[in-house]
């Protein structure tokens, strides 16, 4: 298993100019990347929302890499955007799942079939063109690049340790620094987008 923090500080040695929906790695990215401007965090929307925001981002903006950073929980909350992802086939669009095996947002409860299902081949099967699995930082780091060189889409699962948050929803320290409509608008001038 892989922390968190430490594979997006590999992923962002690596990023170039895309942009980045953090998702559930929201909270370690924004100490993290170098280009807050080419960032969208959008906080925690109804689970499974990152993949379809994401999707339609890298459709309506085909010249620019779109990578977006899941989870399994928000996976198996709306699994048909692979299904979506994979009939409208957008070339630069890179999905990286972290896989923690629980929905650790709301205390941590066991996804269903958490130690044996294999997203990777589901992303596969629903038509994605490349998906793979890692559950080694060392790993990773060695395919990254190879992996984000290949036309998308492209299904990245990776098995990460849990970040469980067991305090309410409001208690819990802020971690973003940007209020989504603030990074939308810091992305638009990023892009030269009146």
């Amino acid at each position: 298993m892989m922390d968190t923090a430490e594979l997006l500080k590999v992923f962002n040695r690596h990023r170039g100019d895309a942009i980045v929906v953090p998702g559930r790695g929201g909270r370690h990215w924004v100490d993290i990347s170098g280009r807050r401007g080419r960032d969208l965090e959008l906080g925690d929307p109804a689970m499974g929302g990152h993949a379809s925001f994401a999707m339609g981002l890298a459709l309506a903006l085909p010249g620019e890499r779109i990578v977006l950073f899941d989870s399994d929980g928000d996976i198996q909350m709306g699994m048909g955007i692979l299904a979506t992802v994979a009939e409208q086939q957008p070339r630069n669009f890179y999905h990286f799942m972290l896989d923690n095996g629980c929905y650790a947002t709301t205390g941590g409860q066991p996804v269903p079939q958490a130690g044996t299902i294999a997203y990777h081949e589901i992303a596969r099967a629903c038509g994605y063109p490349r998906a793979h699995a890692f559950d080694n930082l060392e790993t990773f780091s060695i395919q990254l690049e190879r992996i984000l060189a290949a036309p998308g889409p492209v299904f990245v699962s990776l098995k990460v340790k849990p970040d469980i948050e067991n305090r309410p929803i409001g208690s819990r320290a802020k971690w973003r620094k940007r209020s989504q409509t603030q990074a939308v608008l810091d992305l638009k001038k990023e892009l030269g987008i009146g």
